[in-house]
């Protein structure tokens, strides 16, 4: 008599894409953390930046939608859902964050807040 395993046997279901983070790179200087986020093909209203304590979180969603007549041939990316989530060790100060996105690129300045900044203190 042969068992056969269910799982071995089931029918495969796609599942949904997962979450993935883009390529990225922080850089920290004494006054601030500068956040580049390498996004081709996502939209400016794609994006959802939020920013709680020390953790900044870059969400949304790549598509490309092909011009019309145009059928695809090959292709090594995917439409899928992305996300990432840094966290920076120190609070950033949330009302002076610039955000700009420019030929599929995210670049974000965060000052850091004053009172977390190092400070030297000369002693005499």
């Amino acid at each position: 008599m042969t068992l056969l395993n269910p799982f071995l046997i089931s029918p495969v279901r796609p599942s949904a894409p997962a979450a993935v983070p883009p390529v990225h790179q922080l850089n920290e200087t004494e006054d601030a953390f500068a956040l580049t986020v390498q996004l081709p093909g996502v939209a400016r209203d794609g994006l959802d930046v939020t920013v709680e304590e020390d953790v900044l979180r870059v969400i949304g969603r790549r598509a490309w939608t092909p011009p019309a007549g145009w059928s695809l041939q090959q292709r090594e990316t995917m439409d899928a859902p992305f996300m990432l989530a840094v966290v920076l060790g120190q609070a950033v100060a949330a009302d002076r964050i610039a955000a700009e996105l420019r030929d599929g690129v995210l670049q974000l300045s965060l000052p850091k807040v004053e009172a977390v900044r190092p400070r030297r203190i000369t002693v005499a």
